[in-house]
């Protein structure tokens, strides 16, 4: 078992590359059976639930399109117990249309030998929608 110290770094990493859009390195560190979830009701946040490793992928390789200047990923309170990482988070962005993208989170990652095995992503589900299907639609 990887040190709880070990397990915050390990997750710092990972939102760090995601923000370069180092999204091979990021995905590298996601364990081949790992899931994602995100809140919300389908039929109102289609992305909403849990998705596999090749689906976070694909929306990775979505988001990368949408976000020509990269993503700022400013980290806020950590907590770490047993195999799970709680961190706050702030993203803000430009996106293709020239819209903000400033969204809030709270995530909690499970790791299992110093892989991220699930993810809990909560986000303001609303400004995601909005902001994402815009910018989708100026492509």
């Amino acid at each position: 078992a990887m040190s709880l110290a070990a397990n915050k770094q390990t997750v710092l990493d990972f939102l760090g590359h995601y923000a370069a859009g180092r999204y091979d390195a990021a995905l590298a560190m996601l364990a081949p059976d790992s899931r994602w979830w995100l809140p919300g009701h389908p039929e109102e946040f289609p992305a909403a639930g849990w998705v596999d490793k090749a689906t976070v992928e694909k929306r990775l390789a979505s988001n990368l399109k949408l976000l020509p200047h990269g993503l700022e990923i400013t980290t806020g309170a950590i907590t770490a117990e047993d195999d799970r990482v709680a961190i706050e988070a702030e993203s803000k962005a430009t996106l293709v249309n020239g819209r903000l993208y400033h969204n809030r989170y709270h995530f909690l990652f499970v790791l299992r030998d110093g892989s991220i095995v699930a993810v809990k992503e909560y986000l303001d589900t609303l400004h995601a929608k909005e902001a994402l299907g815009s910018a989708r639609a100026k492509r």
